[in-house]
């Protein structure tokens, strides 16, 4: 579950949900704010969140620990479960999703079972500073001087890339993934964990697509 700070006090507390290839197909939140008795379903409030300007610029990524201190400093109390939030999202925003789009250039190299490649869309811009804090945490390069890194995870590979895309109004997370066999939940592990990294840089998570 992520969290965010809503114009410095209110609280989003908000979960994608993904299909079985690990793309995005639903959205679901609540938000509470001082002076509110109770969590309020937002799924619908968490996805114009992300096309949105004025409401982007209130939004802070923070993890758990820092919003129950925001929360507890606010009213006085414990933040929820995440079990407790989620029976408070209400309705959740389906996501529309279409099957992988078969783009050139994606043959499976010799001697792995499958190729695939994700990208994962980010909304907001990122200081420059927290730029070279991502290329520093992500070692072994990237491309044309953006974010990057490869790494493995038994005899499965992954590489990435973050670049701008959209005349510079988003951020992409590009992921190519080769299997060496059927062990596919890898994929959801690997993009979770990357996803995170970048979210904790101020960059806003929009959907996780899946290319090929």
């Amino acid at each position: 579950m992520d969290y965010y700070l809503l114009a410095g006090d209110g609280i989003l507390a908000e979960e994608f949900a993904y299909g079985e290839d690990h793309v995005t197909v639903g959205l679901g939140g609540a938000t509470w704010a001082p002076g509110d008795r109770r969590w309020r379903g937002a799924g619908s409030f968490a996805r114009c969140l992300r096309t949105n300007g004025a409401l982007l610029a209130t939004a802070t990524p923070v993890d758990r620990d820092r919003a129950a201190r925001v929360y507890r400093d606010l009213c006085g109390a414990s933040l929820p479960g995440e079990a407790q939030l989620r029976a408070r999202f209400g309705d959740w925003v389906r996501l529309t999703s279409a099957a992988p789009l078969r783009l050139g250039g994606h043959d499976t190299p010799a001697g792995f079972a499958e190729k695939r490649v994700y990208r994962v869309l980010f909304a907001r811009e990122l200081p420059d500073t927290r730029l070279a804090g991502l290329s520093a945490s992500w070692p072994g390069g990237g491309d044309g001087g953006m974010p990057g890194g490869r790494g493995r995870a038994g005899a499965d590979l992954f590489s990435w890339t973050l670049r701008r895309v959209g005349r510079g109004i988003a951020w992409a997370l590009d992921v190519t993934v080769l299997l060496s066999g059927d062990r596919a939940e890898i994929v959801g592990d690997v993009l979770r964990k990357l996803t995170a990294d970048v979210r904790s840089r101020g960059l806003i998570p929009v959907t996780t697509e899946r290319f090929a």
